[in-house]
């Protein structure tokens, strides 16, 4: 039996891909593309095609072997978690929001217990930005009779620092809640590798 957590990099995608060319189109694959999220989370499907010898069919495999691996990272199981802290904010946020090319806003509703309620997708933006209204962000709040709120959004470049706009918006969102009369305890950046508190630096 196979130990697969011992195969190398190029011995996985040979796998995955399986066909007579596996090692060679592998290969090629280590070559152009130097680490896993390169490969799998970040080529396109036309940069992919470039590599001699891999097919449409082989790179439906590659992109839903990511797809499974991302699904499993993770954990849809969130609801009724306390979040007693950013760290325990961040970690139902990063797994998912990490690896996006594109920003995305969300918001984690919670009742007096800071209990999570539920997790919503605002609004989706550019790379460099993402449009978000007090209208949206507190309108399921309302709605699921949430207490308060943490909102969170990505940063594709990977770096969590906050822009001039990120700091705006957030303003404005804590000035909305405070006349809705649902406070906005965090604002968390992720990054690739790590995230910023809004609460933790003193900017919220």
């Amino acid at each position: 039996m196979i130990d697969y957590r011992n195969l190398s990099l190029k011995e996985l995608i040979s796998t995955i891909i399986c066909e007579r060319r596996g090692e060679e189109v592998s290969s090629e694959l280590c070559k152009e593309f130097s680490t896993l999220r390169s490969l799998l989370i970040d080529a396109t499907e036309e940069e992919l095609l470039r590599v001699k010898g891999l097919t449409h069919n082989r790179i439906k495999m590659l992109k839903a072997a990511s797809e499974v691996a991302r699904r499993l990272y993770a954990n849809p199981q969130y609801k009724n978690t306390f979040i007693k802290s950013p760290q325990d904010a961040a970690n139902i946020l990063i797994p998912e929001m990490r690896f996006l090319n594109q920003e995305s806003f969300r918001v984690i509703l919670l009742n007096i217990k800071c209990q999570v309620i539920d997790i919503s997708e605002v609004s989706k933006g550019s790379l460099s930005s993402s449009i978000v209204h007090p209208r949206e962000t507190f309108a399921l709040a309302i709605k699921r009779y949430a207490s308060s709120i943490i909102v969170a959004h990505n940063h594709p470049s990977g770096d969590p620092t906050p822009s001039s706009e990120d700091i705006t918006i957030t303003n404005r969102l804590v000035e909305a809640g405070n006349v809705i009369g649902i406070k906005v305890n965090d604002h968390i950046i992720i990054g690739s590798s790590r995230y910023l508190s809004f609460a933790e630096k003193g900017l919220i």
